[in-house]
């Protein structure tokens, strides 16, 4: 048996973010719960928005108050502002996750700021959030931009250094378009490992490309043990229109478990959540094992004729 793997659940944050229809409260907190009994090791259960700004997820403090929570899980909320740390410490969430683009134009369409900005708003958040949570710093762009392209290994590693000085114990290298490849992303983990060996550096693909799981199977091999992954493929990102979502949670679980690695996780119970997405947003989702099902499920063979 391989290392222990954490897989990290994003799709009721990441992917009901981006739904044109309002998912009910009481729908969130059921999934929420289910996926809880899966063996997941973390859920980044909803954003600390402005309503206004993201109105699928107004219920943010209702969702994050009224779970389950089980031993063992994570309950992270993706969180702006000083605001919007604010509401989520006072709902007691275990991590604070903040973000930020890797490339200035990437940060100043989706957040409105420079990054130079963003940075000093990291700083305030982590001020005001050491002692009351875990602190995450997600860097948004890392293997690539929809509007510059390539972003320069150095920035993304200089954008790392400066999140490990605020005192945050994880940083996520996002690829928010789906534009990295399996050898970018071996080079780009192997540089941040090396360097800050004591950083909980997690990945979080899309699969926008069709290269999610080759990317995560890439940043495995390098020593990277902690993946985000989406329910269903759930998710995606207003600058790649039309493209899949995030890496499926369900088609990572089955490849790493296939390849002997321990991740945690039921895989049947994460199926049977799997299940109940399609009717909960009203539309079929990319994710391959909930069609085909697990390889270790055998079929009679055909009648003959």
């Amino acid at each position: 048996m391989k290392d222990r793997l954490f897989i990290q659940e994003v799709s009721v944050r990441d992917g009901f973010q981006i739904e044109p229809r309002f998912i009910p409260t009481e729908d969130k907190i059921r999934l929420i719960n289910a996926l809880s009994l899966t063996g997941l090791s973390k859920i980044e259960v909803t954003s600390f928005t402005s309503p206004r700004a993201i109105p699928a997820l107004a219920d943010a403090e209702v969702v994050m108050c009224e779970i389950d929570r089980i031993p063992g899980v994570i309950y992270a909320a993706l969180v702006p502002n000083a605001r919007g740390c604010e509401r989520a410490l006072d709902c007691k969430v275990d991590e604070i996750n903040v973000f930020m683009s890797a490339s200035a134009s990437h940060n100043l369409a989706n957040l409105r700021m420079t990054p130079e900005q963003s940075l000093a708003q990291f700083r305030a958040i982590a001020a005001q959030a050491t002692g009351h949570a875990m602190l995450n710093a997600s860097l948004s762009t890392a293997f690539g931009c929809p509007f510059e392209g390539a972003v320069p290994p150095e920035l993304v590693l200089q954008r790392v250094g400066e999140f490990a000085d605020m005192g945050m114990q994880g940083v996520s290298l996002c690829d928010t378009t789906g534009m990295a490849n399996p050898t970018q992303v071996a080079h780009l983990c192997e540089a941040v490992l090396a360097r800050w060996p004591e950083l909980t550096v997690t990945v979080h693909f899309h699969d926008t490309r069709g290269m999610g799981l080759a990317n995560a199977l890439a940043a495995w091999q390098t020593g990277i043990r902690h993946f985000d992954a989406s329910l269903g493929g759930l998710g995606g990102c207003p600058y790649a229109p039309g493209a899949s979502g995030n890496v499926c949670t369900e088609d990572l679980v089955h490849m790493f478990q296939a390849m002997g690695c321990q991740t945690g996780v039921d895989l049947e119970r994460l199926l049977a959540a799997a299940a109940t997405l399609p009717a909960l947003v009203g539309h079929e989702l990319p994710g391959q094992l909930l069609k085909a099902g697990p390889s270790t499920r055998l079929h009679p063979l055909p009648q003959q004729a």
